[in-house]
C-alpha cells in the first residue's frame, strides 16, 4: 500500500522551525486526520541534527482543536503524547501548527499527567501569548487531560492506524 507524504511541521509563538519531519498520509475519521511514521525514520528539532525514532508512531491532527497527539507502538514507554497547539492548519502537502509548550502525557504503565507547565509559563511572557491562546492552550490541556484519563474517544487503545506502520 503506497502512502502520500505529508510534511509535519511544528513552529513555536515567534514562528521559529520546532519539531518537523516527514510522515506517511494513513487516512482520515471522525477524530481528524491521520498519518504515520515508520521505526527508524527520522526527525529534527529545529535546525539540530536529525533523531531516529526507534518505534512507529501515529499522530492525529484533529480538526478545530488546540492539540495534536501521537499514539507509540509498544514497547516505547509513552503511549499517547498530545501536543497543546494552534489548530492545525492544511496546505499543499503540510500540516502546520504552533506548539504551545503544555503537553498531557500518558505513559503505558497508565500514569497521565501535565508536562512542560513551566515552559509554558516562561514563553507566554517571552512570546506575549494573547488571552485567547492563553485561554485555548489551558482549556485544551484540561479537555485533553479528562479525556485521556476517561479513555475516551480516540484515546481508548492503539488506534487502529498504528497497525499501517508497525
Amino acid at each position: 500500500m503506497s502512502h502520500e507524504i505529508v510534511n509535519v511541521v511544528y513552529r513555536k509563538y515567534d514562528g521559529s522551525l520546532h519539531w518537523h519531519h516527514q510522515a506517511l498520509l494513513l487516512g482520515e475519521d471522525e477524530h481528524g486526520v491521520w498519518t504515520g511514521c515508520l521505526a527508524g525514520s527520522s526527525g529534527r528539532r529545529g535546525h539540530e541534527p536529525p533523531v531516529a525514532w526507534s518505534h512507529a508512531f501515529v499522530m492525529l491532527f484533529p480538526r478545530d482543536a488546540w492539540w495534536t497527539a501521537s499514539f507509540n507502538a509498544a514497547p516505547n514507554k509513552t503511549e499517547i503524547y498530545c501536543d497543546i497547539s494552534t489548530v492545525p492548519e492544511w496546505r499543499d502537502g503540510e500540516v502546520t501548527m504552533v506548539d504551545l509548550d503544555l503537553d498531557v502525557i500518558r505513559m503505558r504503565d497508565g500514569r497521565i499527567f501535565l508536562d512542560d507547565e513551566d515552559e509554558f509559563e516562561e514563553h507566554l511572557l517571552r512570546y506575549a501569548y494573547p488571552p485567547d491562546v492563553i485561554a485555548n492552550a489551558r482549556a485544551s490541556a484540561a479537555r485533553l487531560m479528562e479525556a485521556v484519563a476517561a479513555d475516551a474517544a480516540p484515546f481508548a487503545g492503539a488506534p487502529h492506524w498504528l497497525s499501517h506502520v508497525t
